[in-house]
């Protein structure tokens, strides 16, 4: 009888697992969930943890970016916005001197090279120097006078004695007996600081 029991109860144990087998791979008609929600929800979180992956690389390369500029030696040797006082003192030398040096009377011209002498260095004094032995010549003949007034100037980079501007001027010239005519001008200028002022070393018309 015990041998009879066994093989009765094996066919049993495999048509319960055949059934199992088949109801899973084969579920009634009706129960299908279909390929719309179900395939949405296996879809969907995949697409956000992508999306969240590019939008964190991006951030991270951004900051990364940012972090490089703000510790990079050049850009912190620049205290042309932190430093107000060195600025204003700057911007105030560098007028001062670009008025006088390039102002002067058919009269006198002998105080303008003076300031020249005084106020210009570097390439800037070379330069001046070989331009204003032409023009005074001219500027005798022509009575002319020339008046120069810098209408804005900033500073684009100020690291310790070294600095260098933009300046935005007018220059108005008259003739004796003609009526005065003004232009417009703008300049790049390098200073550095030089026996408790700012001396001009370069200056280029843009």
């Amino acid at each position: 009888m015990s041998t009879t029991g066994d093989t009765r109860t094996e066919p049993v144990d495999e048509a319960v697992e055949v059934e199992k087998t088949e109801s899973s791979e084969n579920p009634p008609a009706g129960s299908d969930p279909g390929p719309g929600p179900a395939r949405r929800r296996r879809v969907t979180p995949t697409v956000i943890v992508a999306g969240l992956l590019a939008a964190l690389l991006l951030t991270g390369t951004g900051l990364l970016v940012r972090t490089h500029q703000l510790t990079d030696a050049g850009a912190t040797s620049n205290t042309a916005l932190t430093d107000t006082g060195a600025t204003s003192r700057v911007i105030g030398d560098v007028s001062n001197t670009l008025g006088k040096v390039f102002s002067y009377t058919p009269e006198d011209t002998r105080a303008t090279e003076l300031a020249a002498k005084e106020l210009l260095g570097g390439t800037a004094a070379g330069q001046y120097e070989a331009l204003f032995g032409q023009v005074k010549q001219q500027v005798a003949a022509q009575k002319l006078t020339l008046t120069t007034h810098v209408v804005r100037a900033g500073v684009t980079r100020l690291d310790g004695d070294s600095a260098q501007l933009l300046v935005f001027l007018d220059q108005t010239a008259e003739r004796k007996g003609k009526k005065a005519t003004t232009a417009a001008a703008q300049l790049s200028v390098t200073a550095r600081f030089h026996d408790g002022h700012w001396q001009i070393t370069d200056i280029t018309s843009r």
